[in-house]
């Protein structure tokens, strides 16, 4: 064979070889992208010919359906549950041209549309009954009237503007999420639209700031300033001390190894009220918010190695650890890297510095002192459902750990009843810490309030990012009255 045929041979090989990579890439590798991309129309097609399951609140009543399509698609989703803004934290959307985001309609996408292995017998059923496809429904552990009564007092706070913020309420001695909320909201029936440019454009209001599509409750970090006394306090009484060990009094604590002082509250700061000798309790000092007293106590007054205790106590109550999804993504909780540094510790001891948390975290804080000190496993899914309303699986309360004793549980309880009657409009019955931090970047600080009732198996966290009176945006004036409007709306009682 001359040597121009051979190349000419070579040349095919080659191209073969090239062909056959190319259709294993495309119909192989590249094959599971092709299918999920949104301009492929057979596989919209597919996923709208068949109906997708429903999303339920803790009642049975419906947050999203599938109904009949008047345009090209066989089925359409909607939202009914009304105020409808109220739910978007926990529906998000699901519409052909943006698919599923965020919410239970991102984290549980393969059950609803109905290719999730645990429905295999009920498709295999109804391939051979002749019926179209069909998605499992997610029935969640939202309460319908704590979420709205949560959605409407956190919209109708007292903000510079719509507020901006999040709430979530939590069952004590299960986990379940009760209500979970986050300011601005949505209509998620404006992204289920088969009109592309009606869909685009409520697409590009949604991404705009302050973006409602961020859940504020979950994936916001936020210092929670005076909110974190109560892991605080517990590291003393794990450590051994009781509510009764003496701390400074005093209007300003020396940062160990700095020429900064931390103040108290006030301007000029203000000494600590209640003190004997220039001295008050722990309890006093929890009940007034005095940042001093905890600035003395993790630096010279704890037993042992105080990042140790510290750390360890923050760890226990699942701040600095990977937290499990519920089954919506949360971001992690931390106190940062104190390295040694003593000045860090102190102002970490007041929820400043790096200590950041959800909001979510902040619910667990509290629901883990009103379940006597045992920390249960957060989840919003109570039970997944195949059509014909069989029970798929079904979420068992789990404890995570315990990081408190019952007694000192009990001991944290009284202190933030305590804290609650000195606030301003006390309710009684509550246990509550309120926390405001510095200025932040709307010009407001950030607002807390988290509270239980004991015994009623409610808790709650609230957090205001934009409240009125800029730096003077107290937790007891702006979050406080939220916190308590969710915990009144609640019978109490186990559900």
């Amino acid at each position: 064979m001359n040597r121009p045929i051979q190349r000419v041979g070579m040349a095919v090989i080659v191209l073969v070889l090239l062909l056959v990579a190319n259709l294993t890439w495309v119909q192989v590798l590249h094959a599971p992208a092709l299918r999920a991309s949104e301009y492929n129309k057979r596989s919209q097609i597919d996923t709208y010919s068949r109906q997708r399951g429903l999303i339920l609140d803790a009642e049975g009543n419906v947050l999203a359906e599938t109904v009949p399509s008047t345009g090209q698609f066989k089925y359409q989703r909607r939202y009914p549950a009304q105020p409808v803004q109220a739910y978007a934290t926990v529906t998000g959307y699901y519409g052909p041209h943006f698919g599923a985001g965020y919410g239970i309609e991102s984290a549980e996408n393969a059950f609803l549309n109905g290719t999730d292995d645990r429905l295999f017998t009920q498709n295999f059923v109804d391939m051979f009954a002749g019926r179209d496809p069909r998605g499992g429904n997610v029935q969640t552990t939202i309460v319908p009237g704590l979420q709205t009564a949560a959605y409407d007092a956190l919209r109708g706070g007292s903000c510079n503007g719509p507020c901006r913020g999040a709430v979530v309420a939590m069952e004590p001695s299960t986990g379940k999420i009760l209500a979970m909320v986050s300011t601005p909201s949505y209509d998620p029936n404006l992204m289920a639209t088969e009109d592309y440019t009606a869909a685009e454009a409520s697409w590009n209001r949604l991404k705009t700031e302050p973006s409602p599509l961020r859940n504020r409750a979950i994936s916001e970090l936020y210092r929670p300033g005076s909110t974190f006394k109560v892991v605080t306090a517990a590291t003393a009484l794990r450590a051994g001390l009781k509510s009764d060990v003496r701390l400074t009094s005093a209007a300003t604590f020396p940062l160990p190894g700095s020429s900064n002082s931390l103040p108290n509250d006030g301007n000029p700061p203000r000494a600590c009220p209640g003190a004997s000798g220039g001295t008050v309790t722990l309890a006093q000092a929890f009940e007034y918010s005095c940042n001093t007293a905890f600035a003395q106590l993790v630096t010279q007054k704890l037993p042992g190695d105080p990042f140790d205790e510290f750390t360890d106590t923050a760890l226990g109550f699942g701040v600095g650890e990977n937290p499990p999804g519920i089954p919506l993504s949360v971001a992690k909780s931390a106190i940062g890297d104190l390295d040694g540094d003593r000045a860090a510790l102190a102002q970490s001891s007041i929820g400043e510095r790096d200590v950041k948390l959800t909001v979510l975290q902040n619910a667990v804080n509290a629901a883990t002192v009103a379940a006597g000190g045992v920390r249960m496993r957060p989840y919003l899914v109570d039970r997944l459902q195949s059509a014909d309303l069989g029970t798929v699986a079904a979420t068992t309360p789990s404890e995570l750990n315990r990081p408190l004793t019952a007694e000192d549980a009990a001991v944290l309880t009284r202190m933030m009843v305590a804290s609650e009657q000195s606030g301003r409009d006390a309710q009684a019955g509550i246990a509550s810490k309120t926390g405001t931090t510095d200025p932040n970047e709307t010009g407001s600080a950030y607002a807390w309030y988290i509270a239980f009732r004991p015994g009623a198996n409610i808790a709650v966290a609230v957090m205001v990012e934009n409240g009125t009176g800029g730096s003077q945006a107290y937790g007891g004036l702006i979050a406080a009255p939220i916190g308590r409007t969710v915990l009144n709306a609640s019978t109490g009682g186990n559900r």
